[in-house]
């Protein structure tokens, strides 16, 4: 899942960064020389739009999405646990349910041959298959998570859910920070000791 995740953000960093460079040229071509690209904004939602479904699925995995523990935290080990469970398991059917909804809209969007009340007139069917196909990407680790999840439950392995799928304390985000501040300060070390030679 690991890989997974990396190259979707990676897939959602090329996109932001596009799509701030195209915006940054908007501005600067409207500013001193009175001209504009046209459809920036158009560019923008369709880009937010294929972009969420990624984040969603980075926040899934990375266990980064806001979980209210003020008062589960003060349960008994096992009742976290299957609340850690019934998460999961809502949020995979959450995600499944959004994929429906993007299927149901992508295939209206074919049927009514829409098109974008932009300048642009842009068939919509183009960027909402790319939508649809960013969209799978949530339903497909959500499912394989909750299906662990519940096997997980079934053998009664309470410090495994806690650990998958619990919500991460202060002190286990602090130690993950500095893990990862040590990996890519070895990058770093390691190219330039690279660049040198």
């Amino acid at each position: 899942m690991e890989r997974y995740v990396r190259i979707l953000g990676i897939i959602f960093g090329i996109m932001m960064i596009s799509l701030s460079i195209a915006v940054t040229a908007e501005t600067i071509l409207r500013k001193f020389f009175s001209f504009s690209l046209g459809g920036i904004d158009e560019l923008a939602g369709y880009a937010i739009a294929i972009a969420a479904p990624l984040t969603f699925t980075v926040a899934l995995v990375e266990r980064s999405h806001i979980r209210i523990n003020q008062l589960t935290q003060y349960f008994p080990r096992k009742a976290q646990a299957v609340l850690d469970v019934v998460s999961a398991v809502s949020l995979m059917l959450l995600a499944v349910y959004f994929f429906w909804f993007t299927v149901q809209t992508v295939l209206d969007t074919q049927i009514y041959r829409s098109i974008a009340q932009t300048p642009w007139a842009t068939p919509l069917i183009w960027p909402q298959t790319i939508w649809l196909i960013a969209s799978i990407t949530f339903p497909v680790a959500a499912v394989i998570l909750s299906v662990r999840a519940v096997r997980l439950l079934v053998r009664r392995d309470w410090r495994s859910i806690h650990k998958e799928f619990g919500t991460i304390s202060p002190e286990e985000e602090l130690h993950a920070e500095l893990e990862d501040l040590k990996r890519r300060e070895a990058e770093i070390h390691a190219s330039t000791k690279e660049a040198v030679q």
